[in-house]
């Protein structure tokens, strides 16, 4: 150690043997004095010394002077991919005391409205996975809550129907130009016309290519907007966005039910996308294509909830060790989460380790 450095210790040593704090301290003022100029973190969470409450932390605030942060790394690239991956449930206390991130106790989105960390600092931590057996609240509020948790089966219960719907009505209207939505739910089955061979021909080659359309779309949209980090401007309020869009994901990445995109979630997301579909192709074309698409985001949602629950078939089995590899070993690769045929496309492939 300097020369300097011992006098910058002394000096505040010297300094604490004044604080008024001292002889308060219930452990002595020894330790505290040993850790002067310090990092406190491990100290403070040693059993073998004294393990101190969160109210111990929280009176510490009048006092605080800054923070280093954890530097544990639970993303590594010497992860190993397993199909049986369990990981062990995170002690919420110990991960706060150490990391001074989020209390896994409390509502998360407002602790992230209102934090002190910067965007590097953020992004360090959220990319870092936690584990709870139980949900974690984003919200403090129960309807906006339940709005945030999705069973897996919710997807296809909601969009199948309305994919459905969108494919016939697709059929009817290369049938007959005239049908609209509004006919197909109005009208008796007998006055609808009879769908002909060409007409069914024409809406599956439509349905095909929203199949293709939605594999660009998972892939862009993850790749480009669920992982935006470069570009997220440093403000909680961007921080927020990021952290309820896609990062609670990468933060909680076993939470069942957070798996798959809440219906209010996924309506934002597509609105956009379906108005510009009925832009570019006439209506019959416009809804083929629509539903090809949401067919394809049903088996998307539901395999990404299996990617990490559930024992699979082979090629299922080999995406979840690819997908989980995404969370655990780098994820700035591998955000194919059906197949990985646009990461070959656009050279974001994740190599992958199973033994």
């Amino acid at each position: 150690m300097s020369r300097q450095r011992i006098f910058a210790l002394a000096d505040v040593a010297k300094r604490l043997r004044s604080h008024p704090f001292l002889a308060d301290h219930p452990g002595g003022d020894d330790v505290i004095v040993e850790y002067a100029g310090k990092d406190v973190g491990a100290i403070m969470g040693d059993a073998n010394s004294h393990v101190h409450s969160r109210s111990a932390y929280e009176m510490m605030d009048e006092y605080k002077v800054g923070e280093l942060g954890g530097d544990e790394k639970i993303v590594s690239e010497d992860w190993v991919a397993r199909e049986d991956f369990h990981p062990d449930e995170t002690d919420t206390l110990a991960d706060f005391n150490r990391n001074k991130f989020l209390d896994l106790s409390k509502p998360l989105l407002v602790q992230v409205w209102n934090a002190p960390w910067t965007k590097e600092y953020y992004l360090s931590q959220v990319h870092n996975p936690r584990h709870l057996k139980e949900s974690a609240r984003l919200f403090g509020w129960d309807i906006l809550e339940a709005l945030t948790r999705t069973k897996w089966y919710v997807v296809p219960l909601i969009w199948g129907p309305i994919a459905t719907f969108l494919f016939a009505l697709s059929v009817l209207q290369f049938t007959d130009k005239s049908i609209t939505a509004s006919d197909l739910l109005s009208l008796p089955l007998p006055s609808l016309p009879v769908p002909n061979a060409s007409a069914l021909s024409k809406t599956l080659a439509c349905f095909f290519l929203g199949n293709v359309i939605w594999t660009i779309l998972e892939y862009t949209l993850h790749r480009f907007l669920f992982h935006i980090d470069y570009y997220l401007p440093d403000r909680n309020w961007a921080l927020m966005l990021h952290f309820l869009l896609h990062g609670i994901h990468h933060y909680l990445p076993m939470d069942r039910l957070r798996l798959v995109m809440p219906p209010l979630l996924f309506f934002t997301l597509e609105t956009p996308f379906t108005r510009l579909a009925h832009i570019l192709f006439p209506a019959r074309v416009a809804n083929g294509i629509i539903a090809g698409a949401f067919a394809f985001y049903i088996l998307y949602d539901c395999m990404h909830y299996a990617l990490h629950h559930t024992r699979l078939p082979q090629y299922m089995a080999e995406m979840k060790r690819y997908h989980l590899a995404h969370h655990y070993k780098n994820f700035e690769l591998g955000f194919g989460v059906t197949s990985k045929v646009w990461d070959y496309v656009f050279n974001t492939v994740l190599p992958v380790a199973t033994k």
